[in-house]
């Protein structure tokens, strides 16, 4: 009878696993990100500040719990795509992870047109996909050039 246990113990868990959301399913279907005080043809200079709003779930740092579905954190893409539902996002420098829990952040980019895409994903990095991503088209300016000293040409 002893050896039964452990296989008992392991069909009865079956219904425990079956019911966790799949990797970026399970998220409240009124939730959306948005950006704070950023719109589409907004003219910035080459170091601005990015505020990240979330409506219908809460901001929690990456890895506490990566089966809660109803929090995550913020990663913003600079000129890429959605990331797809269920899919991780990647680390790189045009996918700036704040698994700090931050809401705001500063960025600084080159001079000309960009499209930032706002990507909310769960504790573990696995996007929530289309309905929690927003993106603005931006240009950014080319910095001033530097005072020259007076008497100076």
């Amino acid at each position: 009878m002893r050896p039964l246990r452990p296989l008992l113990a392991c069909l009865l868990s079956l219904p425990l696993l079956q019911a966790a959301p799949a990797p970026g399913d399970g998220f409240p279907k009124d939730a959306r990100v948005y950006f704070i005080g950023l719109k589409d043809g907004d003219v910035l200079p080459p170091t601005f500040k990015v505020k990240f709003g979330l409506k219908g779930m809460g901001v929690r740092k990456a890895n506490e719990d990566i089966f809660d579905r109803r929090t995550g954190h913020h990663h913003l893409l600079v000129d890429q795509g959605i990331v797809p539902k269920g899919d991780i996002i990647v680390f790189s420098e045009k996918h700036i992870h704040y698994g700090k829990g931050q809401t705001e952040a500063t960025l600084t980019l080159p001079p000309g047109p960009h499209v930032l895409t706002m990507q909310f994903a769960d504790g573990a990095h696995i996007s929530y996909g289309p309905q929690l991503a927003a993106s603005v088209r931006v240009v950014v300016e080319a910095a001033a050039p530097a005072a020259q000293p007076a008497g100076k040409p």
